[in-house]
């Protein structure tokens, strides 16, 4: 009896699900079809790109492989599946910081990179700063995350928060909800 009430309840089960996948379902899956988009992909290995302004070196970035994404609709954009290595240059041409990361994607037309995963970046003070997301926009010349992002200075002070948000040199810089430690110095007024 149970073997029957299986046998009845699968065979029910599979003829409401049929009935349910109609000629619509059928016409919308070939529309999605027929409008797909298709992508070209020039991959290149080992790649140096030089980031100047005023003819001035700013930074010279490092990464074994970048992709050129160019959809067949969409804008333009710039992979690097096994991330980069980028060096920061003073106005002296002497390096004073650096940012690595696992991966990183460049839009071209926002011109905003974003590095993610395993993203670290240390300044020219000795500063270190980590997270699992970092996004340059070229325009405003800033970096920023709504990721969290953890602060460890050159003092040994400590600190993390969100909505981070820093100059180009990460001289300085601001977030919230933040928590850490930090080193006073003597002689400070109340």
């Amino acid at each position: 009896m149970k073997l029957k009430t299986f046998l009845y309840g699968s065979m029910l089960g599979w003829s409401i699900f049929l009935t349910s996948c109609g000629d619509d379902d059928l016409k919308k899956a070939n529309s999605v079809a027929i409008n797909k988009i298709t992508f070209t992909r020039d991959r290149t290995i080992g790649v140096e790109v030089i980031y100047s302004d005023s003819a001035r070196v700013k930074a010279k970035g490092n990464a074994p492989i970048m992709d050129k994404i160019t959809p067949s609709e969409g804008a333009v954009y710039q992979e690097m599946p096994k991330g980069v290595n980028i060096d920061f240059f003073n106005p002296n041409g002497t390096i004073d910081g650096n940012l690595v990361c696992d991966y990183a994607i460049r839009k071209d037309q926002d011109k905003k990179t974003e590095f993610r995963k395993n993203v670290v970046v240390k300044n020219s003070k000795g500063d270190t700063f980590s997270s699992q997301e970092l996004i340059w926009d070229e325009i405003k010349k800033i970096f920023y995350s709504t990721q969290r992002v953890y602060v460890k200075g050159a003092d040994g002070s400590e600190g993390n928060g969100i909505n981070f948000v820093a100059p180009q040199d990460f001289s300085t810089y601001s977030m919230e909800t933040g928590s850490g430690d930090l080193n006073m110095k003597e002689g400070i007024a109340p």
